[in-house]
C-alpha cells in the first residue's frame, strides 16, 4: 500500500505542476493520466466518480483526483493525491502573496500566462473530444451534453449548473438506464467523515475563536457551501470575508489563481497569508486546509454508498446523464472562459491548432507541450519586455 500511495503523490505531483487551465482542464488531465496511460480505472469507474464530484459541494476537480487516490490505494492515496495535486500551486500562491506579487505587473509574467492559457485551450478541446465518444455514445447521452452546452454558453451561473445537473440526472435515468450490475466498493468511513464534518461545523462556529481560526471558520463555511471549480468560491469568499480585504486583493489573487497549475482553490492560500500577515504560513496552511477539507470528508462519507447505488440501473442512468451534461460544461467552458480570454488573434489560433495535433495525432509528451507554450507565450512580449528594461 505504501508503495501504491508513493506513487500517486508522484503522479499527481507532475499533474500539480503542468496542470494549467482550471477545473475544466483538471478532468481531461485526469483522464488522460488515469484511464488512458496508467490505467488505474476505466471509463465506467472514472464515470462515476466524476458524477460523484459534481453533486458534492466543494473543489469538483480536487474531489475526483482525491477519488481517484482513493480508488488506488486506499486513504493513503486519497491524502498523497491531495497533497501532490495542491502542493505545487499552494507554495506559489503563498509566494504570490509576499513581495512577489509585483510579478503580476510584468509584461514576461502576462506573456508567460498567455502562453499557458493557450495550452489549456488545447487540452479542454482534447477532453472534449475524448469524454464525448466515452460518454456520448448514445443519441440521447449526445443530446443532452449539446442542450447543457448551449444552455450554459447563453446563461452561465451557479443556480443554472446546478438545474442542469439535476435536469440530465432525471433525463438519464429515464432516457439511459443500464442492467442492473453487482454492487461494488468497500464498507467503511461513511459514518465517521460525516460526524467529523458536522462537529467541526460546529466547533467552528462557536465564539471566541483564536485569529487562525477565524479563519479556518470561514473558508471550512465557504468549501461547505460552493459547488463547482473554482470561478464559483470568489463571490462567496468576498462575502464572507467582506470589511477584511480589499477587492483589488481578491481580483489580484483570482488571478494569480488562474495563472498558476492545479486547484484554484488555492485562492485560499493567497488569502490566508494576507489575513495572516505575521504567521503568512500558518495563514495561508490553515485557509488551504479548511477550504478542500469539507468537500473530501462528505466524498468519503458517500464514496462506497455512491459506488454501490450506481450498480442499479436507474442510479446508473442518472450518472449517465450527469457524465452527459458533464461533457457540455466543457464544451461551454472551452469557449467561455478558456477560448475567449485567451486566443487574441490569428497567431495565437496557429498555436492552438499545432497544438492540439501535437497532443492528439503526435502523442507529444505534456510537460514538453507545457515548455513549448511558456516558450511561445514569453516570445510573443518579448519586444515590450526589452522596451520596459530600456
Amino acid at each position: 500500500m505504501q508503495g501504491k500511495a508513493g506513487e500517486v503523490f508522484w503522479c499527481f505531483l507532475l499533474l500539480g505542476l503542468t496542470s494549467f487551465g482550471g477545473p475544466a482542464a483538471h478532468i481531461g488531465y485526469f483522464r488522460r493520466a488515469f484511464v488512458e496511460e496508467r490505467g488505474w480505472l476505466d471509463d465506467d469507474n472514472f464515470g462515476r466518480l466524476v458524477g460523484l464530484s459534481q453533486f458534492l459541494p466543494g473543489p469538483a476537480s480536487s474531489q475526483l483526483g482525491f477519488a481517484i487516490g482513493l480508488h488506488r490505494a486506499g486513504l493513503a492515496g486519497a491524502v498523497m493525491a491531495f497533497l501532490g495535486f495542491t502542493l505545487p500551486s499552494f507554495m506559489l500562491m503563498l509566494l504570490l502573496a509576499g513581495p512577489a506579487d509585483s510579478f503580476s505587473n510584468q509584461p514576461w509574467f502576462a506573456g508567460l500566462v498567455g502562453g499557458l492559457k493557450l495550452l489549456a485551450v488545447v487540452v479542454v478541446a482534447d477532453a472534449c473530444l475524448s469524454m464525448y465518444r466515452s460518454f456520448c455514445t448514445r443519441t440521447a447521452a449526445a443530446s443532452l451534453a449539446v442542450l447543457s452546452a448551449m444552455v450554459l454558453t447563453l446563461a452561465s451561473g451557479l443556480a443554472v449548473q446546478v438545474l442542469m445537473l439535476g435536469g440530465a440526472a432525471l433525463a438519464g435515468a429515464y432516457l439511459l438506464p443500464g442492467a442492473d450490475k453487482p454492487a461494488v466498493g468497500r464498507r467503511g468511513f461513511s459514518l465517521l467523515p460525516g460526524l467529523i464534518f458536522i462537529s467541526l461545523l460546529g466547533l467552528l462556529l462557536m465564539p471566541g475563536l483564536n485569529p487562525l481560526l477565524l479563519i479556518a471558520r470561514d473558508f471550512y463555511l465557504a468549501g461547505s457551501l460552493v459547488f463547482g471549480g473554482g470561478h464559483v468560491v470568489l463571490p462567496l469568499l468576498e462575502s464572507l470575508l467582506a470589511g477584511t480585504l480589499g477587492a483589488d486583493e481578491f481580483l489580484t489573487g483570482y488571478a494569480a489563481a488562474q495563472a498558476v497549475p492545479g486547484p484554484m482553490f488555492t485562492l485560499a492560500a493567497y488569502l490566508g497569508a494576507l489575513l495572516a500577515p505575521q504567521t503568512p504560513v500558518l495563514g495561508a496552511a490553515a485557509a488551504t486546509l479548511a477550504i478542500f477539507l469539507p468537500g473530501f470528508l462528505l466524498l468519503l462519507a458517500c464514496h462506497d454508498s455512491w459506488h454501490r447505488l450506481s450498480g442499479h440501473k436507474v442510479v446508473a442512468g442518472a450518472v449517465r446523464g450527469v457524465n452527459a451534461a458533464v461533457v457540455g460544461f466543457l464544451l461551454a467552458a472551452l469557449y467561455d472562459p478558456v477560448f475567449v480570454s485567451s486566443v487574441t488573434g490569428p497567431l495565437q489560433a496557429a498555436m492552438v491548432m499545432a497544438g492540439f495535433f501535437l497532443l492528439r495525432v503526435l502523442k507529444v509528451n505534456l510537460a514538453l507541450l507545457v515548455l513549448t507554450f511558456a516558450l511561445f507565450g514569453l516570445l510573443s512580449v518579448l519586444p515590450v519586455v526589452q522596451h520596459t528594461a530600456g
